[in-house]
């Protein structure tokens, strides 16, 4: 499902009715895909240092901050950046990792970027990356079997709030984006965005059907209560 843009603490109370009505298999697997407002979100394992500056500073700049439960450290997402949402039913999670850096992997691929997923160097480098330059990221959350959070990949955003942070913990790495590695001018994000839907069905085993905010909202209204 498209969204647009949304403010992150909207998508995440979506992200959590969902999640509900996935576990009590009232909808089937579902991907949202949109953009954020600026926010730095924090996931379990971060670390105070990561937001160096100090947090009245990044809000001064109109960036708010999050506290989430997914894994992994601090993370930028704004707009110009894809965000994908699965919530879907898993088995090993570490293999849904992986099937989220393939599709990514495979959806760069048909934007002419070569890259590839390093879940396998470590989960300090779980996501996708362009040589030594990490493009997409990845962060989950799963309780009774249901994932919440997901990916991004950086598409056309800037990429400035990224030399703010320690960026998913990697104080060496280097951040690059769709725009940068091609060189291409304009808005890229429409396109990759078809594109990254049309892989996260493929890898999830899946038929793409498009959904519109009020069917789903219909399927929600029709959750048992309790």
């Amino acid at each position: 499902m498209q969204l647009g843009r949304l403010p992150y603490l909207e998508a995440l109370a979506l992200q959590e009715r969902l999640r509900a009505a996935r576990q009590a298999d009232v909808i089937p697997d579902t991907v949202l895909l949109l953009e954020h407002d600026p926010v730095y979100t924090r996931g379990r394992r971060s670390d105070p240092a990561e937001l160096s500056f100090g947090e009245a500073w990044y809000r001064e700049r109109g960036i708010d901050i999050v506290d989430v439960d997914r894994g992994g450290k601090v993370t930028y997402h704004g707009p110009g950046q894809l965000v994908a949402y699965p919530i879907v039913r898993v088995g090993d999670v570490l293999d849904f990792v992986v099937t989220l850096e393939d599709a990514m992997v495979a959806a760069l691929a048909e934007e002419g970027v070569r890259a590839r997923g390093r879940t396998a160097d470590g989960r300090a480098f779980t996501g996708v990356w362009v040589q030594d330059r990490k493009i997409g990221n990845i962060g989950l959350h799963v309780a009774k079997g249901v994932t919440t959070h997901g990916l991004s990949v950086n598409v056309d955003n800037d990429l400035a709030p990224f030399g703010w942070i320690i960026p998913c913990g990697l104080p060496d790495a280097q951040v690059t984006s769709l725009r940068e590695e091609t060189g291409a001018t304009g808005a890229r994000l429409p396109c990759f965005r078809k594109r990254m839907g049309h892989q996260l069905a493929v890898a999830l085993g899946a038929r793409q059907r498009l959904v519109t905010p009020q069917r789903l909202e219909r399927a929600l209204a029709a959750q048992p209560v309790g």
